[in-house]
């Protein structure tokens, strides 16, 4: 897993020694008077471009010229769009990170104009995933040859004083949660097996001081999960129940975050088409948002208690394989008749959201899994679907992502929409009709909650992408860390 390192200064950025300085501006405004010297060392190519509008400061727009002297070799402007916003100047950073890679530049510095801790921080977390990269399996060229990385990332501020170093010091902490949750999502599923994430979680709590406990088929079998196990039977790989336990808030009542793992999708029984079912390595990616989370919420020491919750497995066509037809009794002893065997998320999700809500009695409990196709229908590939039984805990994950510049919107979940899970046979099935069918799915996982504040959220159409978006390329977008860091950040405040 490659990692940035992040700092902050202040000074002049004309006086920084660096191959490349990436500055970030809004549209329709000169040149800041901060950046002159820059400007000169140029030879006056920035104002230049400025005033014939070569440059219009539009998202995402880059320009690039060279400079002279003893200061940047390089200098980057890249738009902000008409206004400066946290979400913004992050997805400016994240810019600047990808540009420093493909251009093979290994120190690079990023200005905004500002050192308040918000800007600070989303500079430090955009830099980090602009830099990211999996590389973990690609052969390596000869020395000569080979890729020279972005290392270093200086932001520089207006001044560095208290509120610019703790906004990097979350910044770092949030980049690395996003830096542990993408390289779980990017491997491939042959090695990011349920025992892996099980073993990176493990490695998490023991560098931060975490409980953290994993259960096999053999313990989740005495604990009565049948529906998780159901999923489970079609693979000779161990299911694993994962439990990550950060207490920062004394004796009060945990946040519980509960992440779909399945580390692959085949759809089992009722399998899905072969076009693009490669993707579908994604589908851990609720579960590697946990882990990501816990990752940076025990980083950032918050003074509330956290649980982490995971149900990881693959699903599979077998022998063994759960068939279409087939009811079993879930943890909470409700019975679910399988209509499709590829509505498996939300059977994983039954059992471990009724154990998390009778287990530590949260005081909300909030899951993400990329569960449904028809979230994608609904929303595309812009907004994750927000969904619930608690009018409050909805509203703080729409703040949160806000905030953590992952889009989110409100899904209905009125009581007409529980008559298409009904079953003849069973308590419920585990799918209902074409239509509605993100819902449907959110009313299913609505009847294993206990009574405990919930909220669902959605994120098949975000955790990863299939296009190269700018600001990050294609894979694993990171979502929903953020949300999760926000969300349990909004709370310790």
């Amino acid at each position: 897993m490659m990692s940035v390192a992040l700092a902050v200064r202040a000074g002049d950025p004309a006086g920084f020694s660096i191959p490349l300085l990436a500055i970030a501006l809004p549209s329709g405004t000169p040149l800041p008077r901060e950046l002159a010297k820059v400007d000169r060392a140029t030879g006056g190519a920035l104002s230049r471009a400025l005033k014939e509008k070569d440059f219009k400061g539009a998202r995402d727009e880059t320009l690039l010229a060279y400079a002279k002297g003893k200061g940047p070799e390089r200098v980057m402007l890249i738009g902000l769009g008409a206004a400066v916003t946290a979400n913004g100047v992050c997805r400016a950073a994240s810019i600047a990170g990808r540009k420093a890679n493909a251009m093979g530049v290994q120190r690079a510095a990023f200005w905004c104009g500002a050192s308040d801790a918000t800007t600070v921080e989303n500079a430090a977390i955009g830099a980090s995933l602009g830099a990211w990269e999996y590389r973990d399996l690609k052969t390596l060229p000869p020395v000569s040859e080979r890729p020279k990385p972005l290392v270093s990332m200086t932001i520089v501020a207006a001044k560095v004083d208290a509120a610019s170093r703790a906004g990097l010091a979350a910044g770092k902490a949030i980049a690395e949660g996003q830096n542990v949750a993408r390289t779980l999502a990017m491997m491939p599923g042959n090695l990011c097996t349920p025992a892996h994430i099980a073993a990176t979680a493990q490695d998490v709590a023991k560098r931060h001081g975490l409980k953290c406990t994993v259960r096999g088929r053999k313990e989740m079998t005495a604990m009565g999960m049948g529906s998780f196990l159901a999923v489970a039977q079609g693979t000779p790989q161990d299911p694993k129940l994962i439990v990550m336990e950060y207490k920062g808030g004394g004796s009060e009542r945990p946040i519980c975050l509960v992440g779909k793992g399945l580390c692959f999708d085949s759809g089992g029984i009722s399998i899905k088409p072969a076009d693009r079912m490669e993707w579908m390595k994604f589908d851990m990616s609720g579960a590697a948002g946990v882990v990501g989370a816990m990752e940076a919420i025990a980083s950032m020491k918050l003074k509330i208690n956290v649980v982490g919750l995971i149900g990881s497995t693959t699903n599979m066509p077998s022998g063994t394989a759960m068939n279409p037809g087939d009811v079993v009794k879930a943890y909470n002893g409700k019975t679910i008749e399988i209509i499709n065997t590829d509505a498996e998320g939300r059977l994983v999700l039954a059992d471990v959201l009724s154990y998390a809500a009778r287990e530590f009695k949260p005081q909300a409990m909030v899951d993400a899994a990329t569960l449904t196709g028809a979230i994608v229908v609904a929303l595309g590939n812009t907004a994750m679907g927000v969904l619930g039984t608690d009018q409050q805990v909805v509203d703080e994950i729409l703040a949160a992502n806000k905030r953590g510049g992952e889009p989110g919107w409100q899904m209905p979940t009125w009581p007409e929409y529980k008559e298409q899970i009904k079953s003849d046979v069973a308590d419920m099935k585990n799918i209902g009709s074409r239509g509605g069918g993100s819902i449907t799915a959110a009313m299913f996982l609505a009847e294993f909650i206990e009574g405990a504040p919930w909220a669902h959220l959605d994120i098949a159409g975000t955790a990863y992408t299939e296009a190269d978006l700018g600001s990050i390329g294609r894979g694993p977008t990171g979502v929903p860390v953020r949300t999760f860091v926000e969300f349990v950040r909004g709370r310790a405040r």
